[in-house]
């Protein structure tokens, strides 16, 4: 087949290369001229004829095959701002001019939450990430991302594959690194009886609590996570923020936009990574849609000292949100909702004009689409925050601070 020569113009929402055409060319950066065989839209395997400037060594060895990272060929200075710049473009789609500061990236080998595959074969198993845009599994033997907790677990990860995986399926072992030890949500694995029951306890010494499926085998020590003055005990795989940085850089984003606030709402709570800390100074109601969430976070409101006044609701904010003359009872609200964004609830709190409001985001994109709602009803975006804790990944977040300047003094 023919070798073609591209120049790549742009990196895409997914980290690949966009030569015109539009030919996606994956470990690529803008300015480089590349060689290779395109394929309908594709060119999988590019020679790179002129690289960049901001291109570096990646200095994991498992990059080429592992789907785990996709930016690790780029300057950490690159990386921060093609991110903030993903969100301005996100912005000014809807014609949002704004103030974005610049990139929080966590260090390397932080990453205290993440989802590792595992595959029984003939002799072994394999234990690892996916490649890139396959179902193959690469072993990993060591991590530039992963908390080193977590990549020890791997052999470990290696045997419970052997002994509750079948070659004709693949487990997905949910791990997080908590304060009282790791905690794995098992799924996809054979089903948990007599003798599989007996034999999963051999890892309690590696594991602090092992859930298979949706039985838990054992839970030695409650996986604890501190959230403000709160110790918080997550049900299994539960979703937190992945690196104890990142969080931090979240929180601290929040705290500010809602500087002065008395009565709180934190809307999609999860188990209270922002709604505990912000009681510190503040009454919270947090509200959230999944119910072992909330109850571990009512739990630990419970139980934490030094807290104002936190109470809880379970709702879908999705098909129920909270109407407007609900919302007026409050002088700020948290919002973190999933990758679809919250229209609805966006539309709610624009009629209710609240003084404050801090929004925290996963999608650029649906983040711009909200943000706009609220600037179309007075609002005013004081500040972005990019957040980057999914490290050489074109994964964004973001916290944002909006106010109303009659209202709150801003």
């Amino acid at each position: 087949m023919t070798a073609t020569h591209l120049t790549i113009h742009r990196l895409g929402h997914q980290g690949d290369g966009i030569a015109p055409g539009p030919v996606f060319v994956p470990l690529t950066l803008p300015g480089e001229v590349v060689e290779g065989v395109v394929e309908g839209d594709r060119m999988e395997t590019p020679r790179i004829l002129t690289p960049s400037v901001d291109r570096v060594r990646a200095p994991c060895a498992h990059y080429r095959s592992c789907g785990g990272c996709s930016l690790m060929h780029a300057t950490d200075r690159f990386v921060a701002e093609w991110k903030a710049g993903v969100i301005a473009a996100a912005l000014a789609a809807h014609g949002i001019a704004a103030l974005i500061r610049p990139t929080l990236t966590s260090p390397a080998r932080t990453r205290r939450r993440a989802t590792l595959a595992g595959r029984r074969m003939k002799k072994g198993a394999l234990v690892g990430f996916h490649a890139r845009r396959s179902d193959v599994i690469v072993p990993i033997a060591d991590c530039h991302v992963l908390a080193p907790p977590l990549v020890a677990l791997i052999p470990f990860l290696e045997e419970m594959t052997q002994l509750g995986g079948s070659r004709s399926g693949t487990l997905a072992f949910a791990l997080t690194l908590t304060e009282t030890g790791i905690d794995c949500a098992v799924t996809g694995g054979k089903a948990l009886d007599a003798g599989l029951r007996a034999a999963l306890p051999r890892f309690r010494d590696r594991i602090a609590r092992l859930t298979w499926g949706d039985e838990p085998v054992y839970a030695d020590a409650a996986p604890v996570l501190r959230f403000g003055p709160a110790r918080v005990a997550p049900p299994p795989g539960a979703f937190l923020q992945a690196t104890p940085e990142g969080e931090a850089a979240l929180v601290a984003a929040v705290t500010e936009a809602l500087e002065g606030a008395t009565r709180i709402a934190d809307l999609f709570a999860g188990a209270g990574t922002f709604a505990l800390p912000l009681a510190r100074r503040a009454a919270v109601h947090a509200v959230e849609g999944e119910a072992a969430l909330l109850a571990a976070l009512d739990h630990a409101a419970r139980h934490a000292e030094g807290l104002r006044p936190v109470t809880t609701e379970c709702r879908d904010l999705f098909r129920n949100p909270i109407l407007p003359e609900d919302l007026r009872r409050l002088d700020g609200v948290a919002i973190d909702p999933p990758r679809a964004g919250a229209e609805a609830q966006t539309r709610a709190l624009a009629a209710a004009q609240l003084p404050r409001i801090a929004m925290v985001s996963c999608n650029p994109v649906t983040f711009a689409r909200d943000a706009a709602l609220l600037i179309q009803g007075g609002y005013r975006l004081n500040w972005v925050q990019p957040v980057d804790q999914f490290r050489w990944t074109p994964h964004i977040e973001l916290a944002a601070s909006l106010s109303l300047p009659h209202l709150s003094g801003d």
